[in-house]
């Protein structure tokens, strides 16, 4: 049965999730990404945080929110962007008083995302062990640099470190022996977002697994696991060949070509990944030699002969403008596009189509800009009743709703600073 939820825009979340309750006691990305999707999907989703400060991204600009009077707030645009559609509640974990309250809370909730130091939440009776004797069927998820279990599971991880030992760095950015060679992060927490993405796909599995059995589960998740299951194809090519793949800057190991070529103006984005596109491309590039050339007459030839290929096609791409080729190549079927900075991202007509920017109500700023949520369900949509709360923005509401307790006794535990 659906609880009713109360939200800053008064009406229903319509999202597929709004039946579930999610105590998110996760900081900064990975847990709060996946508490945000959640969120984004109808559940009710409250975010514990400390006392005075809150989650150590509030602090995380700038840039800061500016408010409806135009001036500067201190909401970080950072925690902004992972904790959309959320309630906020502080609670002294280290008051006994706190410690009941998460008790109670979790007594009542669905979801439980927490990203604690192992053995973190232990000291203070609330780690899983202690919370499925007051909830049997609590989905706790916790989430850590290195998991749970192992030798290093005892030492902090963080996103940049995650996708060092995970392996990404080593195939992310231009090679040695080319200017600008050396290993690279990705442009966002790559590691944390997949993490946050991992964890929000297993909570939903526990979920279904507690249809069946009417138990729940811990969920173990590290961000180092995460980062060696999401190398994908580069992980197989060195579990098959027994090769160790290298930086390769924007061209594609196993397809050729695909990657950016220069034009005169910029740079274009192909992606060529099929014998018909290949032979389209080289038609209207005006080389249709290159089709029946035994070097590259299949994507292997092409694979292994790539340094004598792609620069033929360089010097053929560079003699027109990246829009001109778009307009020639695109009608053709031939796969490319343009690099776009963000601002041009978020002014495309697809992007604005699809509803990818919405705009959200923030209680100090109005209505504020965010990307949308990329899933489309056709009879459970996606809504966004808020932004990022402010720090115990929801305190007393959440309290009345989750455990029935009443405003004197909310300003009893206020006034001894447990909440």
């Amino acid at each position: 049965m659906a609880r009713p939820i109360t939200d800053d825009t008064t009406h229903q979340r319509t999202g597929p999730l709004a039946h579930l309750r999610v105590l998110d006691m996760s900081r900064v990305l990975a847990g709060p990404w996946a508490g945000q999707l959640l969120a984004d999907f109808g559940a009710d989703v409250v975010k514990v945080e400390r006392p005075g400060s809150g989650d150590d991204t509030r602090s995380w600009g700038p840039p800061f929110l500016i408010d409806k009077n135009g001036h500067e707030t201190n909401e970080a645009a950072y925690f902004l962007s992972a904790n959309r559609a959320k309630r906020s509640l502080t609670i002294d974990l280290a008051n006994p008083k706190g410690q009941d309250l998460v008790r109670g809370l979790a007594a009542q909730a669905d979801i439980l995302l927490e990203n604690y130091k192992v053995g973190g939440l232990a000291k203070y009776g609330l780690d899983y062990a202690s919370l499925r004797q007051v909830n049997p069927g609590l989905i706790y998820c916790s989430i850590t640099g290195f998991g749970q279990t192992g030798p290093y599971a005892e030492k902090a991880g963080y996103d940049m470190i995650a996708q060092g030992a995970g392996g990404l760095m080593s195939i992310t950015g231009e090679r040695d022996d080319r200017p600008g060679g050396g290993p690279q992060k990705v442009g966002v927490a790559a590691a944390d977002i997949m993490t946050g993405m991992y964890a929000a796909v297993s909570v939903l599995a526990a979920l279904a697994s507690r249809e069946l059995t009417g138990r729940g589960q811990q969920v173990d998740l590290a961000l180092l696991d995460c980062q060696v299951a999401w190398l994908a194809n580069q992980a197989m090519n060195y579990l098959v060949s027994g090769e160790v793949p290298g930086r390769a800057g924007n061209a594609h190991l196993n397809i050729v070509p695909y990657g950016t070529v220069p034009t005169s103006d910029g740079h274009l984005i192909l992606g060529i990944g099929n014998q018909s596109q290949y032979r389209k491309f080289c038609e209207l590039a005006g080389r249709p030699e290159l089709v029946d050339d035994p070097r590259f007459a299949t994507n292997r030839d092409r694979v292994a002969n790539r340094e004598i290929l792609v620069p033929l096609m360089e010097a053929v791409t560079v003699t027109r403008t990246m829009d001109e080729w778009i307009a020639l190549l695109e009608p053709a079927g031939v796969p490319c596009g343009p690099i776009n900075t963000i601002d041009r991202v978020f002014a495309h007509p697809q992007v604005l189509a699809r509803e990818m920017r919405v705009k959200v109500h923030h209680s100090l700023a109005g209505e504020v800009d965010h990307p949308g949520n990329p899933v489309k369900f056709s009879g459970t949509p996606v809504d966004y009743p808020r932004a990022a709360p402010l720090l115990s923005e929801h305190t007393d509401e959440v309290l009345r709703e989750w455990l029935g307790m009443s405003a004197a006794a909310a300003g009893k535990l206020r006034d001894e600073g447990v909440i």
